[in-house]
């Protein structure tokens, strides 16, 4: 997954981080209380890291902004700021909400299948987005502990499952350090459980 070129990033990748400052500013990550502008932050590092380019790198910036600050409005500025390719990103990253008839696992399922149908520039983001993710969640478990799971409204056991289904999806579409190491902490997740 690796591009080697150099990526230069511009006035829009400083427009697109001031707003998503603006529409995180006042959420938290669960577990801690943390600024959620230093998740977006590090899926963007990760991004650029693996090589990203700067309109991946916009997305990974406001991967979760459709889904949790305001969702159609927000994917029209999205589209309209950053263009159809930015916006395409951020749609495939994009949890559907879970209908009434849906189990937990059935949802979680329908978007597995969306990932494995998502571009490479949204896979990649994805990627960086559960890498991050599941870091935060073995440094919750690690400093704070078992009660760490009650802040996710999925089981242990679930998010145990999911964690899996997630690493043997992006090893069997994906390549790359990102992939390698979101088994190694899949891995250390299931250590520590």
């Amino acid at each position: 997954m690796t591009n080697l070129s150099t990526v230069i990033l511009s006035d829009r990748f400083a427009d697109a981080f001031a707003y998503a400052l603006q529409l995180h500013r006042h959420q938290l990550r669960k577990v801690r209380p943390i600024a959620y502008i230093s998740h977006p932050m590090a899926v963007a590092s990760l991004v650029l890291e693996d090589g990203g380019s700067e309109d991946e790198a916009i997305a990974a910036l406001l991967h979760d902004a459709v889904e949790d600050q305001g969702g159609e409005p927000i994917r029209l500025e999205i589209l309209h700021r950053y263009g159809s390719n930015v916006a395409a990103i951020v749609e495939d990253c994009t949890i559907p909400p879970r209908s009434a008839s849906q189990t937990w696992q059935h949802h979680k399922l329908t978007y597995l299948d969306q990932i494995q149908r998502s571009s490479p520039a949204a896979q990649r983001v994805i990627l960086a987005d559960k890498l991050h993710n599941v870091r935060s969640l073995i440094t919750n478990l690690r400093q704070v502990g078992e009660s760490t799971w009650s802040a996710f409204a999925a089981s242990k056991a679930d998010n145990i499952w999911l964690h899996q289904a997630l690493a043997d999806l992006f090893e069997s579409h994906l390549q790359g350090s990102m992939v390698v190491e979101f088994r190694q902490q899949v891995n250390i997740l299931l250590s520590l459980t």
